[in-house]
């Protein structure tokens, strides 16, 4: 594998029952690119091995004034240096090719695990430990995975220099032969307290970052709230005990770099003063001493590599476990038998949980009195919710550990379409059937032509999808921020006032919250799938819009199932059926004119009434409190209590 070749067709399964099974796989993963490396690192230390001979022999050629034999010991060091060039350079390509292609592998099983898991993925794995995972621990381990062969054409050569100084002056290389191993052994006993110093670094880098990134994203709240300081200071904190860890981390391998260079140096003292009294009493020839020092003094070269391949193995195996954790992260309903792409279910959908009847190719409004569960019900019929097969699959993590849904947990009923439940049905399918929006969704950075580049049905184009949702002024927005194309430029940027060109900020910053929101559901109505979710997909705009808003996606959406959470007069009108949902169960179902004069506890979430009608006390008495997030109004004066669009901060 080239890096022209990148990325792979198929990244392969990788072996993630332990940290070290995976950097073995990995390590088999690339055998072909290892034997390389492996090769040239032999050819780069055969020239560091040769090269104390050939100066042996011509300090010797000077002493016996052979004008053959020097030009002979000239020859062999000119090869040496030749052997030395080609060899590094081909080692450092070759090594380089390694490093990458390991962390390119696993960043595309982490992609497609993050893929079949989904939401599960963040609540199985903290944000942190994901993004540490993804960045510093990729790099980690692709280092380790590409030093593993360079070490052991080390060690080869090693060994090679050891037995031949032992041949060629045994006196001088017995002392090496024992001196070498002592050397190459004596960090072995510093490097489990190192290893755990950089572990705990690492805990506490992760969850700095963790803090940082939730900081990011909810900074608009800190700021209504005044929060920076306090964020400030928790974070100083944070940083200083990163900081701290570090510097102890640092001064342990600090002492392991020492002892590499201390132990080496005073074995290369003893090599001379012992080779100098041996010259002095003419047991051996100065060019043998020249020969053996320079061997000596060439070791260290190889000897480097040991304590490479020790640093990158401690600082890599905690990255492997990591990454093998995430890696070992199931769903049972990822893995239903049968066809890959089986037949998608269709028809009504219903929830024996909590009685909720949607039927299909209708546009069904759903009125629940608590915010938080209208959003689990919400996750619930897409089959995220909590107890449902999805979510228990979630639980199974590394190594056959349980998790949270152990024994005696109870299962929740799965939500049926058409008659067929959702966890029986394969996850792709049951993807393409069912898609929940929830009430605050995400958009992802790229063009307003990628964000709507979703997996759909084709039957909805994307303009049409975004004048459903009222988009015309967001797409005149997005023009406004966009820079023009320039000539030869790397980045894409708006051509010709194509609005599809426009460049969406991170999370859509730069837009306001109604804006996102439109665009997120023109997003969904593009999917066009079989039940469309939606939960609060209007919340964040101005009651003409949200007018539009209700009629574009009724009329894009004939003969499609929809089922909308809102407790809005304006969608709770345009919708074929509503459904009022009173401590999780479906009390109350007909149109909304009607529920509005049959049911107190409807008409009290709806118009937002602090206390029931004269004469309906008793009905009332369980009427929820008003929904969190609007203003108190009556339904005839609704839409003068919502917020302009342009009033929301950006």
């Amino acid at each position: 594998m080239q890096i022209r070749d990148l990325p792979y067709t198929d990244p392969g399964v990788p072996d993630a029952r332990s940290g070290d099974r995976f950097l073995w796989w990995l390590f088999r993963g690339q055998l072909g690119g290892q034997l390389k490396a492996l090769g040239w690192g032999v050819f780069e230390q055969a020239g560091i091995a040769a090269l104390p001979f050939g100066s042996g022999l011509a300090v010797q050629a000077v002493v016996d004034r052979a004008g053959g034999r020097l030009a002979l010991a000239g020859g062999l060091v000119a090869l040496c240096a030749v052997a030395l060039a080609v060899g590094e350079t081909m080692v450092h390509r070759v090594s380089v090719t390694n490093w990458i292609t390991a962390a390119a592998r696993l960043q595309q099983i982490l992609a497609r695990k993050a893929v079949e898991l989904g939401s599960a993925l963040s609540r199985r794995v903290a944000a942190g430990e994901i993004v540490t995972v993804s960045t510093g621990d990729i790099e980690k381990i692709g280092w380790f995975v590409e030093a593993l062969s360079r070490f052991l054409a080390a060690a080869l050569a090693v060994v090679g220099i050891a037995v031949g100084l032992l041949l060629y002056v045994p006196s001088l290389g017995l002392l090496v032969a024992i001196g070498v191993p002592v050397l190459a052994l004596a960090v072995l006993p510093l490097l489990a307290p190192a290893t755990r110093r950089a572990d705990v670094q690492r805990e506490k880098a992760g969850r700095a970052t963790e803090l940082a990134s939730d900081t990011v994203a909810g900074l608009r709240v800190l700021r209504g709230i005044g929060g920076e300081e306090l964020f400030l200071g928790r974070y100083r904190e944070v940083s200083q005990e990163v900081r701290a860890a570090a510097v102890r981390s640092a001064r342990m391998w600090s002492l392991i770099s020492a002892v590499q260079v201390l132990l080496p140096g005073l074995m290369l003292i003893s090599v001379v003063w012992y080779g100098a009294r041996l010259a002095l009493d003419g047991r051996i020839s100065p060019g043998e001493l020249v020969t053996v020092y320079s061997a000596v003094t060439l070791l260290l070269v190889p000897l480097q590599r040991f304590e490479e391949i020790a640093i990158a193995y401690s600082v890599s195996r905690p990255s492997a476990k990591r990454a093998a954790r995430v890696m070992s992260l199931v769903r049972t309903d990822a893995a239903v038998p049968g066809p890959e792409r089986a037949a998608a279910p269709t028809g009504d959908l219903y929830d024996p949980v909590s009685g909720l009847h949607a039927p299909a190719g209708e546009l069904t409004a759903v009125v629940c009195g608590d915010p938080d569960a209208a959003g689990r019900l919400a996750e619930h019929l897409g089959g995220h919710g909590p107890g449902s097969a999805a979510d228990r699959a979630d639980d199974r993590v590394e190594e056959g550990t349980g998790g949270a849904c152990g024994p005696g947990t109870e299962a929740v009923p799965s939500v049926l379409l058409g008659g067929v439940a959702l966890d029986e049905v394969p996850l792709a399918a049951a993807r393409t059937s069912v898609l929940v929006q929830d009430k605050d969704p995400v958009l992802l950075s790229g063009t307003l032509a990628e964000l709507l580049d979703v997996p759909s049905s084709g039957a909805v184009a994307p303009r049409d999808a975004l004048a459903a949702a009222q988009c015309e002024d967001v797409l005149e927005a997005l023009v406004r921020s966009s820079p023009p194309a320039a000539e030869g430029g790397a980045r894409p940027a708006l051509r010709h006032g194509d609005p599809m060109t426009a460049r969406i900020t991170e999370r859509g910053r730069s837009l306001s919250g109604g804006q996102r929101q439109r665009l997120a559901l023109a997003r969904s109505l593009v999917a066009d799938p079989e039940v469309l979710v939606l939960d609060e997909p209007t919340s964040a705009v101005d009651s003409h819009t949200e007018a539009r808003i209700a009629d574009g996606v009724k009329r894009l959406r004939s003969g499609r199932t929809t089922v909308v959470f809102a407790s809005s007069p304006l969608l709770l009108d345009r919708a074929d059926r509503v459904v009022f949902v009173h401590e999780g169960k479906a009390v109350a179902e007909g149109v909304h004119r009607e529920l509005l004069r049959s049911d107190t506890r409807y008409r009290a979430v709806v118009t937002r009434e602090s206390e029931p009608a004269p004469g309906t006390a008793a009905e009332g008495a369980g009427a929820p409190r008003p929904a969190r997030g609007r203003a108190p109004a009556g339904a005839a004066h609704h839409h003068l209590t919502r917020l302009s669009e342009s009033e929301e901060p950006a």
